[in-house]
């Protein structure tokens, strides 16, 4: 069988390690592992099959296509689904026992009116803003929803099984908003008690908070960077021993020597100062290497590090090999784990001025995801 030409391997070992040693931060909540947008590049059915054999009760995403591809996967288990315009296919989500977010009265109304003609109780899960400012319910709207809410159970035309939001600063751990968010987020739970609605999930913490704030882990925790080993923020400080999932590599397409004052790639911005070997990998912006790096980042090859030169190009990355002895077809590793010395996410993140979440996330289908420790 012929290797990949680019590929990004995933270890799947790495990440149900990462999903225990999160788990073990929060005994007593569940653990709800966050696989939208194709689990961060990583893949959603391996990663989704994977969360659940390391003990994940629940399963994220942000829309309700996500939540469905899960069930036509093979997924049976609880998965929660948070994003949607109107319009949304919330009949096929009712039916597929998929549990949606209602973020306002409006939103709840057209979940209700959705599951009309179905036989099926939609589970309906309530989202409260805290201080976020994106989706959920704020001030007047989240009274608007709470009543709503009630008057629907009342009915017993919805099932309310959650009530959640989502931390803005809890990869800062000292960030005075952090205290702020969890306060107004009891307070909005209190106010849901009080008009009758006692849903058995209340849920803050993302990944950082998991790892960092035990007083936000109520009934749940999702977990989504952090279970695929990257740190939520490159400066946090915690104890989780986390290993990255996703190794980035391309087998060298071209190889050639060349002199001193040879120009590289478009618009020539970078020449070599000595006569070096040059290495063509066949990964490019096309397939998620960012553009924004160019001159400033690194591969690996024949366990040294090695600079990505020219202009980062759609198809392809140049890598100046110097005096190592190369030919087509050697490995090239853009980024992986770094416990061998290769550049990491994070790495890449730092060189193009972004964060390591982009780097996994923009990984186009163009580049084939391998699977390790598959079950």
């Amino acid at each position: 069988m012929t290797s990949p030409q680019a590929e990004a391997v995933i270890d799947l070992d790495a990440y149900r390690a990462n999903i225990a040693a999160l788990a073990a931060c929060a005994p007593g909540a569940e653990l709800l592992a966050v696989v939208k947008a194709e689990a961060y590049g990583h893949g959603m059915l391996p990663c989704a099959k994977a969360a659940r054999e390391a003990g994940a009760s629940w399963l994220g995403v942000a829309t309700v296509e996500e939540a469905l591809a899960l069930r036509a996967g093979g997924d049976t288990g609880n998965v929660l689904c948070w994003l949607a315009s109107p319009g949304a296919d919330y009949d096929a989500a009712i039916d597929a026992d998929i549990e949606v977010t209602a973020s306002s009265a409006e939103q709840l109304a057209e979940i209700l009116t959705t599951a009309a003609p179905t036989s099926m109780r939609p589970k309906v899960q309530l989202k409260v803003d805290t201080g976020l400012s994106r989706n959920g319910a704020f001030g007047e709207q989240w009274t608007q929803l709470v009543a709503a809410a009630a008057s629907a159970q009342s009915a017993g035309t919805v099932e309310i099984t959650g009530v959640w939001s989502h931390f803005a600063c809890a990869d800062e751990p000292d960030h005075p908003a952090n205290d702020a968010q969890e306060q107004a987020f009891r307070t909005a739970v209190d106010e849901l008690a009080a008009a009758g609605v006692a849903p058995a999930l209340r849920h803050l913490s993302n990944s950082a908070a998991t790892m960092t704030r035990p007083s936000a882990h109520f009934d749940l925790v999702r977990v989504g960077i952090a279970s695929y080993g990257i740190n939520p923020d490159r400066t946090m400080e915690h104890d989780v021993e986390l290993t990255p999932v996703m190794t980035l590599q391309g087998r060298l397409a071209a190889v050639k020597r060349v002199p001193a004052g040879t120009s590289v790639s478009y618009g020539q911005t970078w020449s070599t100062d000595r006569e070096t070997t040059l290495g063509l990998v066949p990964l490019g912006y096309a397939d998620g290497i960012p553009r924004n790096a160019t001159n400033r980042s690194e591969a690996a090859f024949g366990g040294e590090r090695v600079p990505v030169v020219g202009t980062i190009c759609m198809d392809q990355i140049i890598v100046d090999l110097g005096d190592l002895s190369a030919q087509r077809g050697d490995l090239v590793t853009v980024f992986g784990p770094g416990t061998s010395g290769e550049p990491t996410a994070d790495d890449w993140a730092i060189a193009a001025g972004t964060i390591a979440y982009e780097v996994v996330c923009r990984l186009s289908s163009r580049v084939e995801r391998t699977y390790r420790g598959e079950r």
